[in-house]
């Protein structure tokens, strides 16, 4: 018989643990799987616990861009649930553009259609890279 201190209940993670994962794997196509995974996760929750799982500030990943982009993808959830994105959101910007996905047919892209919370930031994606998991 299991006891009911050995069962866990499921709990999504949040942009904060997120940030968590990302500082534990330092390799680029690592990272974007945690994302897609977040997403995945994050997609399935009811909306008032979607914001619950943006509204932490997380730690720094050790790198700027990923710390901008975990800022911009805060941002840019909460207003797809039409909420204004967390307060820890507002100071985290890039002086130098970055491109993740960085050919020449990708950087025309994204600085076309990136979204506002990215763009702003300096962070450069297609809306269709948030959209893999």
């Amino acid at each position: 018989m299991v006891s009911m201190k050995q069962v866990r209940q499921y709990h999504a993670a949040s942009v904060a643990v997120l940030a968590g994962w990302l500082s534990d794997h330092p390799d680029e196509e690592t990272r974007w799987r945690l994302v897609a995974e977040f997403l995945e996760e994050y997609r399935h929750e009811p909306p008032v616990v979607r914001l619950d799982l943006l509204a932490s500030e997380p730690a720094s990943v050790g790198d700027p861009h990923w710390d901008v982009f975990l800022a911009a993808l805060a941002e840019h959830l909460a207003a797809k649930d039409g909420k204004a994105g967390p307060p820890w959101t507002d100071t985290r910007r890039l002086h130098r553009f970055w491109f993740p996905f960085n050919t020449p047919a990708a950087r025309v892209d994204a600085f076309v259609h990136a979204p506002a919370s990215f763009r702003r930031r300096g962070v450069f994606i297609h809306p269709q890279e948030l959209e893999v998991a």
